[in-house]
């Protein structure tokens, strides 16, 4: 068509052409399907379809001949395509690939729209007219692209493992087979899935336990090839076996019949041979030689590894599959990565050898009958540096999370920091294509891990890392692999395979409504990575974002504030990723982020919360101690520590120093995970030490602590080849097996022993057949039960013991045996008898239990012992249900054979077989375990050995048993000493400690852990951790002359070091005007002085002393009344001491009574002169010596005396004398007016009677009334309430007290002059305290009085003939009647025909003992019990016979 085409403005022409667009695609490639497209044509009908073709005119064919090839029904609507068969049907298919052509590409025309024309525009456009066969070739040949691409998706689905997951599938199944029994059969299979699917034997639909029963099964999963290995197979062994293969998208399953047959024993075996392969009838059999051993390069070198593999038999075009791993990755062939397959040798080149190259290599061949492998280490060593002290090259640099112009770089850091720390890394990017490295920071970062900004859409980089430290830069490291910067979205589609061909044809749609929006907001904003450099965000693209591209902007703000600062102004970013550099460190900032496009910026997103600018991830912690072991002459197996609460580890470094140099270098450079590595390439007989540092990628950790010095020799000394075992004996016998047991070997050829072989074979009338192999896997101990025996027949056995030195010399042969049923009731002989710690006077002997019980079980055990040339005793009295027993009272220099017997129900079974000779002597040098507290009260158990040998190792057990619950101890083992430490000591941890050490002659030691021991040494510990400065007196105070207030504390144990703090109230005090301190560290007295005390010196007085780490406090609080007191005693002597620098009174003046009822007044004075006036005075009024009162005045020693004779009421009245002269005065007053006043207040009193009111007065006479009031009503005197004087108290007395005796009570005291009334309320709180005493008083009285008790009637010690009757009676009492019982050695007796027990009328116990024994010595016991109360009377009962007193006399 020639003129311009006209874009449509009617509606449904605009629907057509973008309801069936996403969003998302219309910037793009974007097409609809074409069931999208029949849905609508569905729904819309014909007519709809037909105006669009009329309005597009895009056919030159007429009106007319445009017929409609739609199926409609009578409703006219689409129900389908009618397929013509004429001539013009090509004409109803062009229709139809028009139809949908134009909706398929109406994105792409909206974008060459934009990008080629400018808006309002006129453009023109060329149609080509195709014919039938040109539409129907490009027609087949898309369907034949579609169906390769999809083959090709599936395809990678399956083998790419960065696809989309798919269920386990089985490549090769397992296949049933057919065997003999006696014979062992393996299944195989290969089962492919992502993820790695899950395995799991059955037999039967019944789960196999392969670890449970390694005996019998045994299997293996490597590379996606499983397996697994049933041997010794029986005739229970025929089953239905089934694999399960279980992952995130599904299960499989494969199924295989195992059949056994039985065969008579003359007949050979001819079973189909292991692996059998169906396809080629063969059984490939793989052997490889001239193997690849431990390899070491260097970088840059290149390094072939390689191994010759025979397949037999040789089949015509048949090879076996050749793979090579590293570290269990599976290789590929690379740039740096070489593979070569002969037909006879595998090989391997490493070009340009590199640190990354370094790990564990296997080459695995894998035949149609099994697979075998070989590994070996590389070892690849760092070039020489360019310049002395800098760091070598990072290593293993990848990338990650690549988008359109992002890319996060990781490396690992490299074995050697050079002459100083590194102090951060440089990346360098290079564009594919061009030759210059680029440097992307500007500042080196620490982390191992860098985000690089500012890519180019669709380039491709390549990064290297390099290392600085003070000295210079090391060298750059291998680059990484290339990353293209786009979109991940965009490539997973590039990943995926071409897209559909191009048809060559444009069409255009009306411009979409959506064009000029402005985009909405980022979701899903968060940190992903914190660090001192940087920060980086991610979030997820707008919802809502038009045709065109977004890009964002990102905004900061300071927390606590609310300014928003724009990052990149000036350039926004195509990625939803963005690292942010530049920001102060320790800081918090909040983040958003804006989308943006030529429409504008949209609105910010959420906020991410405050994020804190530092390291996330720490240093990891130092690995634990390092512990190396020989393993050859050149290499040495080191152990470590692994780092606790590392996150994101990369592995360790291993690094070793020989002699005493110092220079430490790297046994790996490549870190290494787990906490193993064999560290070769040493030479031989070097004293080696070796330390371990972790690394991740905050850095490195600190080195471990230097190893024990380790030799360089081979792990096994050659001291003589194993012994063989000794003492093969049966232990049990049934019908169809039997139990053998034998001692191990006493020369083990300098190794342990692993295990131990067995061989058999049957005895004919005295004819013996070929040995023969009893079991494939060694046993650990030292019994072993043989299966499947004929019964009646006999055999022989015999034992071999192997280790790292070999395997020994079979042991003699036994006797023949029988295989039939024991049917003795007693058990059979215990075995596996062993000796430990040897003493001169003691040893411990260990055994295991019989196999064989008898009719019932063991319940216990006797040691028998004998001298050389002696007989056999008995150890014990009674028998031992342990396994394990010290035998004591040996003779020094003796030598003694031990053996033990089993009991059970029936008697006493056969004994075992003895031991060897046992010398009893303590050899020289030999140690017992010590109990250490240390400075920080761990609490543990310490054994020293000084005959260490080579591969000796401590071993500790509880009870004579391994250790079960690992977490109560925690063993450490440093040279000659191990220490055994309690993680946290309590009563689950007695008992017996030993340990033995191995490789030794019998170096052992116990220890008893009794709960006394425990609970002194957690005393002990308790003070060793919070150690406590002990004070012989605590804190104190005294009053000194003038009223000064001294604070003293004593000391009982410090050093000179120690040092006292002052506080007052939590505040220091110094040395001043209003404190006195002092320390005399020869006393060990503390005091602090104070003149006086004022009102602000109220509160808590404290020492604190501080010893190293020893402290100790006293305090004395001085508050409330007590300070008040404390107060007026210092300010009332500092008045006594002024009082007295003059005349004064040293005893104030007082009254006494004589025998003859004569008073007289009485003081004493002191410091006084001739020239001191003394003044008497009564009621105010001087006594001149011309008064008939001054002769009753008298002075003798410093005493005045005023003597009164026969009080009467005339001598009331108030005396006083005065001192006086230039010095001072004083002055002392007596009232004597006044008896009333002196009263005090009442108070209550409570009994078991009652309650009591009481008040004190200074003097009674008679003529003073007293008189007592209930609610203001005269109280009268009864048996219940009774009133009266006792001295000087006067007391109302209320007994039985009811609720009606609440109320106010009075007390009137009248003395002639004056009266004075004293008044209570006995009611509320006051009431009900002195009432629920009074119950208290009284309950407590009636228990006292009828609680049960003995009252009499039994000795308390009785001596009694043998043979002669006892009758004991005890008088008992107690209401109620009490509950009588009798004891002996605190146990309960029984009335029986012995003992006789009587009570008779609740008042007499008797016990009567018939024909006493010796066995009735003992401590006795009479203990009655009621309600009230339980008492026991004891006494001692001791029978003698008559000639042992005869023997005595």
């Amino acid at each position: 068509m020639s003129e311009s085409l006209k874009l449509h403005k009617d509606q449904p022409e605009r629907d057509l052409g973008t309801r069936y667009e996403s969003t998302y695609h219309q910037g793009s490639l974007s097409s609809v399907s074409r069931q999208s497209y029949t849905a609508y044509v569905s729904s819309h009908g014909h007519k709809a379809l037909e105006t669009k073709k009329k309005q597009k005119k895009l056919t030159a064919v007429s009106k007319k001949e445009k017929r409609s090839y739609l199926a409609v029904d009578k409703e006219d609507e689409v129900i389908g395509y009618v397929v013509p068969v004429f001539r013009s049907s090509h004409l109803a298919t062009r229709d139809l690939m028009e139809t949908q052509e134009e909706v398929k590409e109406e994105g792409v025309g909206y974008v060459v729209m934009r990008n080629l024309f400018p808006k309002e525009t006129d453009f023109k456009m060329k149609t080509v007219k195709k014919t039938r066969e040109t539409s129907m070739r490009e027609s087949a040949e898309r369907l034949t692209l579609s169906k390769k691409l999809h083959e090709k998706q599936e395809f990678q689905k399956k083998m790419n493992p960065d696809s989309l997951t798919h269920p386990p599938e089985f490549m090769v199944k397992p296949r049933g087979q057919t065997v003999f029994e006696g014979k062992s059969v393996t299944l195989h299979c290969t089962v492919a899935g992502w993820p790695k699917p899950r395995i799991a034997w059955y037999k039967n639909n019944v789960v196999i336990d392969a670890k449970g029963h390694p005996e019998k099964y045994f299997t293996e999963s490597q590379y996606n090839m499983h397996s697994l290995e049933i041997k010794n197979c029986s005739f229970s062994d025929t089953a239905e076996y089934r694999i399960s293969a279980l992952n995130v998208k599904g299960e499989s399953s494969a199924f295989a019949p195992i059949i056994v047959k039985r065969f008579k024993e003359e007949e050979e075996v001819s079973d189909r041979p292991h692996g059998f392969s169906l396809e080629y009838g063969v059984t490939f059999n793989t052997t490889i030689i001239d193997k690849f051993d431990v390899s070491f390069g260097r970088e840059g070198e290149t390094m072939s590894l390689g191994c010759t593999v025979i397949v037999y038999p040789t089949v015509k075009r048949y090879q076996p599959e050749i793979v090579w791993y590293r570290d269990g990755v599976v290789l590929s062939p690379s740039k740096w990565v070489h593979m070569h397959w002969s037909g006879e040798r595998a090989t391997l080149t490493l070009v340009h050898l590199n640190k990354e190259d370094e790990g564990l290599y296997t080459l695995r061949v894998n035949t149609k009958s099994g697979f075998d492998s070989h590994s070996a280490y590389v070892f690849v060593r760092d070039a020489d540096v360019e310049q002395d002290g800098v760091p070598v090259a990072p290593l293993d640099v990848r990338c990650h999370d690549a988008n359109k112009d992002y890319v996060v770089v990781t490396w690992k850091q490299p074995a050697v920091e050079g002459s100083s720390p590194i102090t951060g890394y440089v990346i360098d990017r290079l564009e594919v294509g061009t030759h210059h490295w680029t440097q992307c920071n500007d500042t080196p970062v620490k982390y191992a891990r860098f985000p690089v900004t500012g890519l180019i859409e669709g380039r491709t980089y390549t990064f290297r890392v390099r290392a600085l430290n003070n000295a210079g830069v090391s060298r750059p490291s291998r680059a990484s692999d290339p990353v293209v910067a786009m979109d991940p979205s965009d490539r997973a589609r590039l990943r995926a395979g071409p897209s559909a061909p191009w048809t060559g044809m444009i069409k255009f749609t009306e411009e979409d409504p959506t064009v000029g929006v402005i985009p909405g907001q980022p979701t899903d904003l968060a940190v992903t990575e914190a660090t001192k450099s940087y920060v980086v965000l991610s979030w997820k693209p707008p919802v809502q974002r038009g045709h065109e591209g977004v890009m964002y902007y990102i905004e900061k703000c300071m927390v606590g504030t609310d300014s928003w600062q724009r990052v990149n102004t000036g350039m926004p970013v195509k990625s939803p990723r963005f690292a942010l550099f530049d920001l102060a460190e320790g800081k918090s900032y909040n983040f958003r982020v804006r989308s943006c496009n030529s429409a504008g910026v949209g609105e910010p997103s959420e906020e991410t919360g405050a994020t804190t600018v530092g390291d996330r991830l720490d240093l990891p912690p130092t690995p634990g101690p390092v512990v190396p072991i020989k393993n050859t002459a050149t290499s040495v197996v080191v152990c470590w520590g692994a780092s606790k609460e590392v996150k994101n580890l990369v592995g360790y470094y291993i690094e070793v120093s020989v002699g005493n140099s110092g220079v430490w270098l790297p046994c790996n450079n490549k870190p290494v995970k787990g906490s193993r590595f064999v560290c070769h390439g040493l030479n031989a007989e070097d004293k080696c030490v070796f330390r371990v540092k972790a690394v991740n990628a905050a850095g490195y950790s600190g080195s471990s602590a230097e190893s024990e010095p380790c030799v360089v020799q081979a792990c096994i000394g050659v001291s003589g080849c194993v012994l063989p075992p000794t003492g093969v004996t049966l232990l049990e016998s049934v019908r169809d097996y039997m139990v053998l047991g034998w001692q191990a070997p006493a020369k083990t050829g300098g190794a342990d022993i692993r295990g131990y072989y067995l061989d058999y074979r049957k005895v004919k009338d005295g004819v013996t057949s070929k040995w023969h192999e009893l079991n494939i896997q060694a046993v650990t101990g030292t019994s072993y039960k043989v299966t499947d025996l004929k019964e009646n027949e006999f055999y022989q056995f015999q034992v071999r013991a192997f280790n790292q030195a070999g395997i020994s010399e079979a042991s003699a042969p036994t006797g023949s045996l029988e295989c039939k049923e024991w049917t003795v009731a007693l058990p059979g002989p215990p075995h596996g008898l062993s000796v430990q710690e040897v003493r001169k006077d003691s040893l411990v002997l260990l055994w295991e239990p019989p196999t064989f019980d008898g009719r019932s079980p063991v319940t216990g055990y006797y040691v028998d012992f004998k001298e050389e040339t002696g007989k056999w005793r008995c150890v014990q009295e009674r028998s031992t249900k342990h396994t394990y027993m010290k035998i004591s009272g040996l003779q020094e220099g003796v030598s003694y054979r031990l053996r033990v017997h089993a009991k059970n129900l029936a008697g006493v079974g056969v004994p075992s077989k003895p031991t060897e000779s046992i010398l009893a002597e303590t050899r020289p040098g030999t140690n017992e375990i010590v109990v250490d507290v240390d400075d920080d009260g761990v609490i543990s158990l310490i054994f020293e050995c000084s005959d260490l040998k080579e591969d000796s190792q401590f071993v500790w057990s509880k009870n004579y048993k391994a250790f079960t619950d690992s977490s109560r101890l925690t063993i450490q083992t440093a040279g000659g000493k191990s220490r055994a430490i309690f993680n946290d000591p309590s009563l689950d941890d007695l008992g017996i400690y030993s340990c033995v050490v191995t490789n030794t002659d019998g170096v052992s030691a116990s220890y008893t852990l009794t709960e006394e021991a425990l609970k002194r040494l957690l005393d002990i510990s308790h003070d060793h951790q919070f150690p406590i400065i002990p004070f012989a007196s605590e804190m104190a105070i005294e009053l000194q002359e003038k009223g000064r207030v001294r604070f003293w504390a004593e000391v009982a144990k410090f050093t000179s070091n120690c040092q006292v703090e002052y506080v007052f109230n939590d505040n220091i005090v110094q040395q001043g005007q209003k404190y006195t301190m002092n320390f005399n560290k020869t006393t060990g007295i503390i005091e602090m002085f104070m003149d006086s005390l004022e009102v602000n010196d109220e509160g808590t007085f404290t020492f604190n002393l501080v010893d190293g780490k020893a402290k100790g406090r006293t305090s004395l609080v001085l508050i409330g009344d007590e300070f008040a007191e404390l107060q007026k005693k210092s300010e009332f002597e500092r008045a006594e001491w002024v009082r007295r620098q003059g005349p004064h009174f040293v005893e104030y003046l007082g009254f006494e009574v004589t025998p003859e009822c004569d008073v007289y007044l009485k003081c004493k004075v002191g410091n006084i002169k001739p020239a001191t006036e003394i003044i008497w005075f009564k009621d105010g009024i001087e006594i001149e010596e011309d008064d008939e009162d001054a002769k009753k005045i008298a002075k003798a020693d410093e005493v005045l005396t005023f003597d009164i004779g026969k009080i009467s009421k005339k001598d009331a009245g108030v005396y006083e004398v005065k001192l006086k002269d230039e010095r001072g005065k004083d002055q002392t007053l007596l009232n004597l007016t006044d008896a009333a006043n002196s009263s005090t207040e009442l108070k209550v009193m409570s009994t078991e009677h009652g309650i009591i009111l009481y008040s004190f007065v200074v003097h009674y006479f008679e003529d003073l009334r007293v008189g007592w009031l209930h609610k203001e009503s005269k109280i009268s005197h009864s048996d219940r309430v009774q009133c009266g004087v006792t001295g000087e108290q006067l007391w109302l007395k209320i007994n039985e007290p009811t609720e009606k005796d609440k109320g106010k009570y009075a007390l009137d005291v009248f003395d002639g002059k004056a009266g004075v009334k004293r008044v209570l309320d006995l009611s509320g709180q006051v009431w009900e305290e002195a009432f629920e005493e009074f119950k208290r008083l009284k309950a407590a009285a009636i228990a006292e009085r009828n609680r049960a008790r003995v009252v009499g009637g039994l000795p308390d010690v009785v001596t009694i003939q043998e043979g002669k009757s006892l009758n004991l009676t005890g008088n008992v009492w107690g209401d109620p009647v009490p509950e009588v019982s009798w004891m002996k050695n605190e146990k309960p007796l029984v009335s029986d025909e012995h003992y006789s027990l009587k009570f008779e009328a609740g008042k007499f116990a008797s016990i009567t003992i018939a024909a006493v024994t010796n066995a009735d010595s003992g401590k006795y016991a009479l203990v009655v019990k009621n309600k009230y109360g339980t008492e026991a009377s004891e006494f001692t009962v001791s029978v003698y016979k008559p000639e042992d007193e005869a023997e005595k006399k």
